[in-house]
């Protein structure tokens, strides 16, 4: 053995022993001739100490090693005086007193430090990845990661799952996201695609009656790369047969639950739920941070008794005036800057109003009559010392607006406590969108969703009022995952593609074998992919899944 303990175990249990340890010099000081090297592998830090009065040799070739030469050293242990004790490390207590050393590697001076406290540009540490990922931080992450695998897969398997793995050559089918293509070299001019989920792969396993299946699935989707997007990522891919979404929910719950328990020792509390509408009414976005409140007011009937031209316009034109209430006590210059960033949002302006004791101030108050005021006081409940801040334009915009509004004041003020997690399941997703360029209805999600059993009637005169058994998983306003239960009989499927655009041939084309599969008999079964690498991420207090992967 080159070694007979890592650099993170020796205590003082071990003083008096002779051991052989391997590692990276971490830093080297020379204390009047004696010179201590911090000796560092992935466990940890362990102090090395070589004295000239001991071996000339040993301390000439310490002399020597600088940062990041790879060593292998043996020595005995010794305690350290008390007022030399290190408390911040594991090994703090013990040194080591060389009297072997061989030099496996010299290393020349890093383009980074693998130093935790001094971080390197994203684009040297991309391009020195491999050093990046040498320090003690980076380690940390990935034996985290590996720990939140492990956990999980022994969850689920407690729970009956079956770990299956699917093609990563797969058949284009349209999910959301614009494929990556392989050729192929038997079938010249014809490509594979790399699978954007494992969607229609998951759903065979169930008619194939594995009844329930996972794996640690990896996503491949050509998309704008972002802090929170990759060209690919990994996901925690399920499937239930004989289940309803509450079930399919609860067990992601659960696991969750269990996940946080074990890795980092916090106790959850049960999720939120609101349905789509309700989140919509109430923060303008359909993946809202619940860890503090600020929720917006729909006002438009209230403003339809104004003589403010601006927002009767407005409603003229069948848009809204929704408002939020910050309690704090805003400068002008800060109600500007609040303007310009709603406008730089889509939005055409912002009003305001100040609540002050005597009532509502502003340069637009002489548009709104005493009553209407009054009745704008007691939608709002604003309070005195608080600004009520109005976005009117059609509803999408009106929303979208004033939800990025809510989570820029949400940070600007500090209204929440950033090492909280709030989880909330967001549910009754509507299963189709307009297009209102194109002109034609688009899928909200995926079109294998299975509608609620009461909009079912609507597929085909109303797609509007058409709600899906859709479920997202939303942690701090981000979401983790999305769900539902699986359109199981054809005929619907059918339907729902029509919606879209999809004719029955294409249909047969495109998807003919998940069709035709059905048809032998499938079970009620849904889903859901749980985003692995942003779930991480969160947890360890970061945005960035690239810190994690």
């Amino acid at each position: 053995m080159m070694r007979t303990h890592t650099c993170g175990e020796l205590s003082l249990k071990d003083v008096g022993n002779v051991v052989k340890l391997t590692g990276w010099v971490h830093s080297t000081r020379d204390h009047g001739g004696v010179i201590f090297i911090d000796l560092r592998d992935r466990y940890g830090l362990t102090q090395l100490v070589f004295n000239p009065e001991k071996n000339k040799e040993i301390h000439r070739i310490a002399e020597s090693l600088r940062r990041e030469d790879v060593v292998m050293i043996k020595g005995a242990v010794s305690a350290r005086d008390k007022d030399l004790i290190n408390n911040k490390i594991a090994t703090g207590e013990i040194e080591v007193f060389v009297d072997e050393i061989k030099v496996i590697n010299k290393a020349q001076t890093p383009p980074l430090e693998i130093d935790d406290r001094i971080e390197a540009s994203e684009e040297v540490r991309m391009k020195y990845r491999y050093l990046d990922l040498r320090r003690p931080i980076m380690q940390q992450r990935f034996r985290f990661r590996y720990l939140a695998n492990r956990t999980i897969r022994e969850f689920l398997h407690k729970n009956n799952f079956t770990e299956i793995e699917t093609p990563m050559l797969v058949r284009s089918t349209p999910e959301g996201a614009r494929d990556y293509v392989v050729p192929s070299r038997v079938h010249p001019g014809k490509f594979y695609a790399l699978p954007q989920s494992p969607q229609l792969y998951k759903q065979l396993l169930m008619i194939a009656g594995f009844d329930r299946y996972f794996q640690f699935a990896r996503c491949l989707r050509d998309e704008d790369l972002r802090a929170d997007r990759q060209p690919e990522h990994t996901q925690v891919d399920l499937e239930m047969s004989f289940v309803s979404a509450q079930d399919i929910r609860d067990l992601i719950e659960n696991l969750v639950k269990h996940l946080f328990k074990e890795t980092l020792n916090i106790e959850l509390p049960d999720f939120n739920v609101l349905t789509y509408d309700e989140s919509m009414e109430k923060y303008g976005i359909d993946k809202p941070d619940l860890r503090f409140g600020l929720e917006l007011c729909d006002v438009t009937d209230i403003m339809k008794e104004s003589e403010f031209k601006v927002f009767k316009d407005v409603i003229a034109n069948k848009g809204i005036i929704k408002c939020i209430n910050p309690k704090h006590n805003f400068s002008r210059n800060d109600i500007d800057d609040l303007i310009n960033f709603s406008i730089k949002q889509g939005a055409k302006g912002m009003a305001w109003m100040k609540v002050t004791e005597q009532g509502l101030e502003s340069n637009i108050v002489k548009y709104f009559p005493e009553e209407v005021q009054r009745k704008i006081l007691d939608r709002t409940k604003a309070k005195p010392g608080s600004v009520l801040m109005f976005i009117a334009d059609k509803p999408k915009t009106t929303n979208h607006v004033l939800a990025v509004l809510r989570n820029e004041l949400g940070k600007r003020l500090n209204l929440y406590n950033k090492k909280e997690f709030r989880f909330a399941w967001i549910v009754d997703f509507p299963l189709f969108e307009w297009n209102e360029d194109e002109q034609k209805w688009d899928a909200a999600h995926h079109i294998f969703s299975m509608p609620k059993e009461d909009s079912i009637e609507f597929i085909d005169k109303d797609p509007a009022k058409v709600y899906g058994d859709l479920f997202d998983l939303v942690l701090n306003g981000i979401e983790l995952g999305s769900g539902s239960i699986r359109v199981s009989n054809p005929e619907i499927q059918q339907r729902l593609m029509k919606v879209i655009g999809i004719t029955k041939e294409e249909a047969e084309e495109k998807f003919g074998f998940l069709l035709e599969a059905y048809k032998y008999g499938g079970p009620v079964h849904g889903g859901m992919g749980l985003g692995f690498d942003r779930l991480l991420a969160l947890m360890l207090g970061m945005n960035d899944i690239r810190e994690v992967i």
